[in-house]
């Protein structure tokens, strides 16, 4: 069966974000007073599949959540997003999971999760998937929210029926050879890539260098996403001269750049379900993380395609003033 465009399986984690802003993070022992505390809809992985389906990607989200009030606002949020979670099981006695968030007045966070439901999500859950849905993916996103175990079911199951697997290693962790050999891509930020390769996490990342170490583990196409510098893009498979292409950034006044990261990656994993060149797909998700970064919280600071395409007329022009 052919793959549709835009179906995009996503296999991972969903949490309730409780964020509060201040006017910087507090040091170890130190208490700071910040502004209301706010509830929102997270989770790397739903996150994802929420940047995907707001651009118009056809979306199903595979994870767990509690018997908690925090399991009825995450998943009344991703459905009005228009993420399908009827893979999404519930586990009962079980807290749904939840991260508690910081952030500073320059738009800077730190984290802490509590991974809940997220920790009960078991290979067997991906081995329930239907078949159907997975000959009707063209895309599967990961992350490492959940347990090793998991994440390598999902990529196998993608695998054995020829689905794009999308691999964004955070939180990083010790990376199973086999998962790296099913990868597709590699989507990472600078600090992940020099846990990864081991390099100089402070020092300009060497492209050739990176694509060289990469491939020694096995992979050849790998984007890394930098902040306000924009993102890099290695891809051995690439003619000589753009197998190493730095892609700029969208300036913007940053409010929040919680999940900007997963926007990105939702963005990218669309653009590829519906047959863009890594290269476009990067700049896709380079607009979309630099949009959600003017909003506050993860989800519900992304885009939907129409206000994505106005904003991307207003940065093209101001890019070139």
């Amino acid at each position: 069966m052919t793959p549709a465009p835009g179906t995009i399986i996503v296999v991972g984690s969903l949490n309730l974000d409780l964020s509060v802003q201040t006017p910087r993070l507090p040091g170890p022992g130190e208490t700071v007073t910040g502004n209301e505390l706010r509830f929102s809809p997270g989770g790397k992985s739903s996150n994802q599949a929420a940047a995907a389906a707001l651009l118009g990607g056809t979306v199903s989200l595979v994870g767990a959540v509690g018997d908690d009030e925090f399991a009825d606002r995450v998943l009344s949020s991703a459905n009005a997003f228009g993420v399908d979670t009827t893979q999404v099981e519930r586990i009962a006695a079980c807290a749904t999971g939840a991260a508690l968030i910081a952030v500073d007045a320059e738009g800077e966070n730190n984290i802490i999760i509590a991974p809940g439901a997220n920790a009960q999500l078991a290979a067997t859950h991906v081995d329930a998937v239907p078949d159907a849905l997975w000959d009707a993916a063209s895309v599967l996103t990961l992350a490492l929210e959940v347990s090793p175990e998991t994440v390598l079911a999902a990529a196998r199951r993608a695998r054995a029926h020829d689905v794009q697997v999308v691999l964004n290693p955070s939180p990083l962790r010790e990376l199973e050879p086999e998962l790296l050999e099913l990868t597709d891509l590699l989507v990472l930020n600078e600090h992940e890539l020099a846990g990864l390769i081991g390099i100089d996490p402070e020092a300009p990342i060497a492209g050739a260098h990176a694509l060289e170490a990469l491939g020694a583990l096995g992979i050849s196409r790998c984007v890394i996403t930098l902040g306000r510098a924009g993102a890099l893009v290695l891809d051995a498979t690439a003619t000589a001269g753009e197998q190493v292409m730095p892609i700029p950034a969208y300036v913007v006044d940053a409010v929040d750049t919680t999940g900007c990261g997963d926007a990105f990656t939702g963005a990218l994993a669309h653009a590829l379900a519906g047959g863009a060149t890594l290269i476009e797909a990067t700049r896709l998700g380079a607009l979309v993380g630099a949009f959600a970064a003017r909003g506050a919280g993860a989800q519900v600071s992304y885009p939907t395609a129409a206000a994505l395409e106005a904003f991307g007329a207003e940065a093209h022009t101001a890019r070139a003033a």
